[in-house]
């Protein structure tokens, strides 16, 4: 009962410690066989970055049946320690059924824990001895595509692995792996997608607002990288290369094409400062135009406007300034034009393309603002929200008249990063080929997919996009289909049609757009540009070259690139007031104004090459109660000079009282606009008053008959000399003598007022006859011999009694 009790109840302390102590007796020995077990998992686990394994290349990308697969890659011991028999083995996974099951399984690509798949084993695997670390060894299998045991069509994965051994464990075991897709599509598919596939030709702005003096407008470069891009080798000369053999629909920007047009002449590259040098790459320029021409001959071209400008930051930052969405219109117009002179082809300017396909119904609107009834849209911004369990066609009805041109999300960012490792580049492609399969395999619809891709790729990204697409074309599954096709199928019934709201517009790409300030200053160097033109007798020669250069300050090819579209546009500004003050007023100095009216010069220089008309100089008066100009405050007068001439502008001046007086000189347009800055200056007016003119007069006339009675008592004189004969006269000759008359009052000689009296007085008739006769005589000079001293008159003769009225008066 006792025992019971203890069975029972609770155990005693003895039996406890009795009970534990024989556990851990039985339990060490199975502690031990653990110890010595492999730890299968863990060992996996490290292995996953012991080793790596890259996929250098795949073909063919998408195999039929009968062929044999080539796959060929390296495999790198990252680990410490040597990988003893090592061997590279194929394996094949499982059927992926959905678009979603290919991303996951991208994502966890090289991961030791996830399925393994089958080893297709046999000799379809490549051996090595010895794999010692940090050494990279590299591998190539074919096997036949019967071999691999593929079931029914679709994208499985398929896997290179390496398995081994190292020192620390010594069993075979996996240790690195990269995973990738097979598509598998035997036969023919009974309804295959139509793919379009968009190839952009897009490139940074290159060319500078500045042009050379010359007829020709010598273009100006900001550097010479766009002769990098087309040389051969470059990224636009592979682009070209890879394209002109693809079923694609070339998405070009006129303002490539106008560039490299303009390096098939001469250009110039601008250098340090005010200096620029000679280009020299025109061979290159008018090699790359004419393998364009040829390839773009009978395909379908679609043209952004000039420059392509970026809708999303015009929309959101550019509609509020006055003017802006001109500049778009503008930018469609000549689109045409450049591309069918420099392709001889005529392109289609139907399709707006917003960055990245992000759409909001200010972009819409603003992209159909200038005639494009299209608009490129991606489904990761115009995502479905109808629960449909395919991808519908790209064409959507958005109303007004606009169609979205939905391209796939997935397809189109396919070949983003960097892709410079041909690991990196097969992997893209082998996922590129297995998302458009998987889309087939969704639905027996036939349906309409677009690809847009990047807008400038890199030269990596290219030849990967190029593999991928002439893969497709070959495949069983996708047939090719023009950009203009695609936007005219039938709309799936299902698809979305609802524009996301702007609050939905990804914020990492409202970051990169264009701010405000950026159109304000559009706008004002629009503003300098209209003001300039209307002066010019030549306008295309600085119209065409600013116009452009606007055109190129709104391109989408700034984003990210700040600070460069900052120095662009102050760039464009500055040159544009550096031509506009090449017509200006020369500065004056004071001016003095004598007398009650003159003329004031004004001189205005053009140093443009062209000639300048309708302007219009003002010339203002500050003080018009002083000094009046035309007799008015102001006056104008038409301006025309022509090129590197100056010309004098007169006006006509008043002055009212004397002192200083501000005049301005200001250039207008002919519709009243300001041109160019003011001159100023001071006009000091002394001016001569009427009553120091009549003191000046009454001097100038008391000398004038001082002078006249002093002729006339040397006259008498001489006249008496004559008839008394004393002497010689004032010439020195003879003279008869004659009796002595004395001088009138006031001369000299009347010294005596006696003798005087006694002479002339009425008691001396006789005296006084022969007086009166002897001044008769000296008055009309009958009886003077000629003198050579006396000065011949050219009026009337002189008379000492007042002036009549009106009677004019030699001074």
């Amino acid at each position: 009962m006792a025992e019971a009790a203890d069975f029972q109840g609770t155990p005693s302390p003895a039996r406890r410690w009795l009970r534990r102590t024989g556990a851990l007796l039985a339990g060490a020995p199975l502690l031990a066989g653990l110890m010595q077990l492999p730890a299968a998992v863990p060992a996996q686990a490290a292995g996953s970055d012991t080793v790596s394994v890259a996929l250098d290349s795949l073909s063919p990308s998408a195999p039929n049946d009968g062929d044999t697969l080539t796959v060929s890659g390296t495999v790198t011991n990252n680990g410490k320690q040597a990988v003893t028999d090592a061997h590279v083995d194929l394996r094949v996974g499982s059927l992926l059924s959905t678009r979603s099951e290919i991303d996951t399984a991208a994502r966890h690509s090289e991961d030791l824990q996830s399925g393994l798949g089958t080893e297709v084993g046999g000799k379809y695997t490549e051996d090595f001895d010895s794999l010692p670390s940090g050494v990279a060894e590299h591998f190539s299998i074919s096997v036949p595509v019967d071999k691999l045991d593929l079931g029914q069509d679709g994208v499985y994965q398929f896997g290179v692995s390496l398995s081994g051994k190292t020192s620390a464990q010594q069993w075979d075991q996996v240790l690195g792996i990269q995973r990738t897709f097979l598509p598998w599509q035997s036969s023919e598919a009974d309804t295959k997608t139509k793919t379009t596939y968009l190839w952009p030709l897009i490139s940074t702005v290159h060319v500078t607002a500045k042009t050379g003096a010359g007829e020709l407008q010598t273009p100006v470069f900001q550097n010479d990288d766009l002769a990098k891009e087309i040389a051969p080798g470059g990224r636009l000369a592979q682009m070209l290369a890879l394209g002109k053999d693809l079923d694609v629909t070339w998405v070009i920007d006129p303002d490539l094409l106008a560039s490299v047009d303009a390096m098939t002449r001469n250009y110039r590259i601008q250098g340090a400062g005010d200096t620029t040098a000679a280009g020299t790459h025109q061979a290159v320029a008018k090699q790359f135009l004419a393998d364009l021409q040829e390839a773009v001959a009978d395909k379908e071209v679609v043209a952004l406007p000039f420059a392509d400008p970026d809708l999303a930051s015009l929309a959101h930052n550019g509609t509020s300034v006055t003017g802006s969405l001109s500049h778009l219109k503008d930018a469609t117009d000549v689109a045409t034009i450049t591309v069918k002179t420099v392709l001889h082809v005529t392109p289609s300017t139907d399709f707006a393309w917003p960055v990245d396909g992000a759409v909001d119904p200010s972009i819409i609107k603003v992209a159909t603002s200038a005639g494009a009834d299209k608009v490129i849209a991606r489904s990761d911004s115009l995502q479905e929200t109808g629960g449909l369990t395919y991808t519908p066609s790209a064409a959507r009805p958005i109303g007004g008249g606009t169609t979205a041109v939905v391209a796939d999300a997935r397809l189109s960012t396919a070949f983003e990063g960097d892709l410079t490792n041909a690991d990196s580049a097969t992997l893209a492609v082998q996922q590129f080929l297995a998302q458009s399969l998987a889309l087939n395999t969704q639905t027996g619809k036939q349906r309409s997919i677009v690809v847009a891709p990047q807008r400038m790729p890199t030269a990596s990204q290219a030849q990967a996009m190029a593999t991928a697409i002439t893969a497709l074309q070959d495949s069983n599954w996708s047939q090719s289909q023009e950009l203009a096709a695609a936007a005219k199928a039938k709309p799936d019934p299902g698809a979305t049609t609802k524009i996301p709201s702007s609050s939905a517009y990804p914020s990492a790409l409202r970051k990169q757009e264009l701010p405000r300030t950026a159109f304000e200053q559009i706008a004002r160097t629009q503003d300098k540009l209209d003001n300039f033109q209307v002066i010019l007798t030549d306008e295309s020669r600085v119209v065409t070259p600013f116009g452009r250069a606007i055109n190129r300050e709104m391109s989408t090819s700034w984003r990210g690139r700040g600070s460069a579209a900052d120095s662009f546009r102050t760039s464009v500004e500055s040159w544009l007031d550096d031509l506009t003050g090449q017509v200006k007023l020369i500065d004056k100095s004071e001016t003095k104004l004598s007398g009650r009216s003159a003329t004031i010069p004004v001189t205005v220089q053009n140093n443009l090459v062209q000639g300048v008309d309708h302007l219009v100089l003002r010339l203002t008066s500050t003080m018009p109660t002083r000094l009046e100009i035309g007799g008015k405050p102001y006056y104008e007068q038409p301006v025309e000079v022509s090129g590197g001439h100056s010309q004098s502008v007169k006006f006509s001046t008043s002055a009212n009282a004397n002192g200083r007086v501000e005049v301005t000189a200001q250039l207008y347009t002919e519709d009243g606009q300001e041109y160019g800055a003011p001159v100023r200056f001071d006009v000091k007016v002394t001016e001569v008053t009427p009553t120091v003119m009549l003191v000046i007069g009454g001097g100038v006339l008391l000398l004038v008959l001082a002078g006249f009675r002093m002729y006339t008592q040397r006259k008498r004189a001489a006249a008496r000399r004559a008839e008394e004969g004393d002497g010689p006269d004032e010439t020195g000759e003879d003279t008869p003598d004659a009796p002595h008359a004395p001088e009138t009052p006031g001369t000299p000689e009347a010294e005596n007022p006696e003798d005087t009296k006694d002479a002339d007085g009425p008691g001396n008739p006789a005296a006084r006859g022969d007086r009166l006769h002897e001044e008769s005589v000296a008055r009309s000079g009958e009886d003077d011999p000629e003198q050579p001293s006396d000065p011949t008159p050219d009026t009337a003769p002189e008379s000492a009694d007042p002036s009549e009225t009106g009677e004019r008066v030699d001074r």
